[in-house]
């Protein structure tokens, strides 16, 4: 056959040994295992991480060259003269990492059901036969030809091997970008972004740092920069998310805030339908009547003071499905400390009394000037549109991009946005989850959306709790991971510390680009979560260098070691560079 990957050109040895962890093949003589070219292709087969085929009854196998070492006998007599004039035999041990149909190889096998027999011949593996495997990774037969694919790197052991991925294998069970400082995880990323604008699809990048800065030039890259640029609306807060900002305490204050909330969506839905609800104005009020009784709402506020309470009842009731409504809070937020005011008188019989019940009152002082604070407050102002916003809606952008064939890109910068008071968690949750609720209306079905999201340990795994607000957990990415898949909403995540990163999180993601992985827990953590990942290869992960990358996952038959590619666009942050500063000796 003349695509048959047993070139006897190639032979290295026989398989001498078989077992399930691994196999060992013998070399007939050390020769076999020097660099040579064969068609202008550099072939190297006594090369530890190389990659070799194995010739067996039924199946091939593909395997990794983990380990070569002599016999005992010839350890013995090695030395400088006898290496260079005695044929030594030499044994490697190989990891088997896959199968295929002898007479077919572009059919592979996913998981190992057989192993080869003794005796059965090894060849180094062509560059050819793995850079085409590469490309049909995660690809159904059928749709090979359809399936987008990018240039990712190549491969570290052979720099002549091109890896090709599909962004179906990359991104359709969620990625996990994972590695130390400087280990190349903003070039990865950089390259997946690439991918994306030379294939055609959508992505969202949340970048903290605004690391990715440097794509906003691109004419396929759309951007917007929170605070300066764009806010994200409070109406599209959930109750949760006012509470976290607001941080009332438990028993006392929360009550009060939820019926300040629910009394200012009162008012809002009334004044919205004024010609509905029996409408009059004497230029201090406005009163809606409803059953012969009224609502008073003066500037906004909901008036209780000496009102009855049946007809703030039965105005609640009409628009009873908008204001118990929690995921979308339109009222005006910028009166809510006044509102909180406004509830703090008790009921008597059928009405509010006439004088404020001051040990509520007083309560609620504290809260009064938080919420009063957090309004007032100029970065909080930017970034979700408290009182009147001169920036642009970061949904309509959103919305706008979806829309939009021109653009492959948009980006979501965060360097404006504070990192007191866990603001920065909150509004990710908020996109999170506002993506999720879109997804969920399957808007993503037809055309898939990538959701990047750097120093993802910054937003994951997070609590609000201080000492006097209740825990309260932002899970917004912990659900998309869970069950967005099947809504065409796909999560790539990047970290520095994957142990940061729930485990129920952690172990929905189908792909992991690791780089370079130190501490035990970080690799515990990924070894837990991925099913690909075995002893031998995570062995690799200390040593890997700047730029190289392990890719493990549900969709690809075996680990690649690749050597990232340098994106077109760098990122933004490269590491400081320490100067030579000569000092001036005085005369």
């Amino acid at each position: 056959m003349s695509n048959s990957p047993f070139n006897h050109s190639h032979f290295l040895g026989y398989v001498n040994f078989v077992s399930p962890a691994f196999v060992k093949v013998h070399f007939p003589s050390s020769v076999l295992m020097k660099t040579f070219v064969h068609h202008a292709e550099v072939l190297r087969g006594g090369l530890v991480g190389n990659y070799i085929i194995i010739e067996g009854e039924e199946k091939g196998f593909l395997g990794k060259m983990l380990e070569i070492s002599l016999p005992e006998k010839e350890r013995l007599e090695l030395s400088e003269r006898t290496f260079s004039t005695k044929a030594f035999h030499p044994i490697g041990r190989i990891e088997i990492l896959l199968s295929f149909d002898l007479f077919d190889p572009s059919k592979i096998e996913k998981g190992i059901n057989s192993l080869p027999l003794i005796g059965s011949k090894v060849f180094i593996c062509s560059a050819e036969f793995l850079a085409t495997h590469f490309k049909t990774f995660g690809i159904k037969p059928e749709n090979i030809e359809h399936s987008p694919t990018f240039r990712m790197g190549n491969l570290i052991y052979d720099k002549n091997v091109p890896v090709n991925i599909s962004l179906q294998a990359i991104f359709s069970r969620h990625c996990a970008v994972v590695g130390t400082t400087g280990g190349g995880k903003s070039y990865t990323i950089s390259k997946f972004i690439e991918g994306v604008i030379e294939t055609g699809a959508k992505a969202i990048i949340l970048d903290p740092t605004g690391e990715y800065a440097t794509f906003d030039t691109h004419s396929k890259v759309d951007h917007s920069i929170l605070i300066s640029e764009s806010y994200f609306p409070y109406q599209n807060l959930t109750i949760n998310d006012l509470f976290v900002l607001f941080r009332p305490s438990g028993q006392v204050q929360q009550p009060v805030l939820l019926e300040a909330i629910k009394s200012l969506k009162v008012a809002h839905c009334l004044l919205e339908s004024i010609p509905n609800n029996g409408h009059s104005n004497n230029g201090i009020n406005d009163t809606f009547t409803f059953r012969g009784q009224q609502v008073i709402i003066n500037n906004g506020l909901v008036v209780k003071q000496n009102n009855l309470t049946a007809a703030y009842n039965n105005a609640y009731f009409t628009y009873k499905a908008v204001i118990e409504n929690f995921t979308i809070n339109n009222f005006s937020i910028n009166l809510l400390h006044k509102q909180i005011g406004n509830e703090c008188f008790q009921i008597f019989n059928d009405r509010w009394a006439n004088t404020r019940d001051e040990r509520n009152y007083g309560n609620a002082t504290s809260l009064i000037m938080r919420v009063n604070n957090v309004i007032s407050d100029n970065d909080y102002a930017g970034m979700f549109g408290f009182n009147t916003p001169t920036t642009s809606n970061l949904i309509t952008e959103i919305n706008d991009f979806l829309v939009n064939p021109q653009k492959n890109v948009f980006r979501i910068g965060f360097e404006n946005v504070p990192y007191n008071f866990q603001v920065r968690e909150i509004l990710a949750n908020s996109l999170g989850r506002y993506l999720l609720n879109k997804a969920r209306s399957n808007t993503f079905r037809e055309n898939p959306l990538i959701l990047f999201v750097d120093e993802a340990h910054q937003f994951l795994n997070k609590k609000v709790k201080d000492e006097y607000f209740e825990s309260t957990e932002l899970n917004a990415f912990d659900n998309i991971a869970k069950e967005s898949r099947k809504y065409g909403l796909f999560l790539c995540l990047s970290t520095q510390m994957p142990r940061d990163i729930p485990v129920g999180t952690l172990s929905q993601m189908g792909t992991f680009v690791t780089h370079r992985l130190i501490n035990y827990q970080d690799k515990e953590a990924i070894a837990s979560a991925c099913s690909t990942a075995n002893k031998e290869t995570l062995s690799f992960l200390p040593s890997l260098g700047s730029g190289e990358a392990i890719i493990m996952g549900v969709d690809f038959p075996m680990p690649i070691s690749v050597k990232v590619g340098l994106p077109s666009t760098i990122p933004k942050f490269d590491t400081p560079k320490f100067k030579m500063v000569k000092n001036e000796v005085p005369n």
